[in-house]
């Protein structure tokens, strides 16, 4: 059985990946995530299966103590696989490792429960909540310390 791998990514490694998610039909490009991320320190991770790209996970300094992870997502064929997972537990390990931060922060939405529950399953909670369009799209806010 292969292995899951996930290591630093490229933009352009994470647009590939986001073009073929099809929740994520906002049209996830590289110049908006070129202007997302700014200068502020940043992480780009992506996942590979069967040396093929299947998952991507985004995050960016909100400031000293605070890093937020932004976006993420995985394929369709990485599913049932623990991809997500893999990436959550990187992209923490490598918080950790900053020294500085104190805190991860993520947002998801209701119509995205397999996140809901990868995010409670890994000690992140509830602080609050963005009402946005319909009930499906509302935003709830999480958060975790970790030092």
């Amino acid at each position: 059985m292969s292995e899951i791998v996930v290591r630093i990514g490229t933009i352009a490694e994470a647009v590939t990946v986001f073009a073929g998610i099809s929740e994520l039909d906002t049209g996830i490009d590289a110049e908006m995530i070129r202007l997302r991320l700014g200068h502020q320190p940043a992480l780009i991770l992506v996942a590979e299966y069967q040396q093929q790209l299947v998952g991507v996970k985004i995050g960016y300094a909100l400031s000293e103590q605070v890093f937020y992870s932004w976006l993420g997502g995985v394929l369709v064929c990485g599913r049932g696989l623990g991809v997500a997972q893999k990436l959550l537990e990187a992209q923490q390990a490598w918080v950790i490792a900053q020294s500085s931060y104190t805190t991860i922060n993520v947002k998801s939405r209701n119509c995205f429960p397999a996140m809901v529950r990868l995010l409670f399953r890994n000690g992140y909670v509830i602080e609050n909540m963005e009402k946005k369009g319909q009930l499906s799209d509302y935003r709830l806010c999480f958060t975790k310390t970790i030092k």
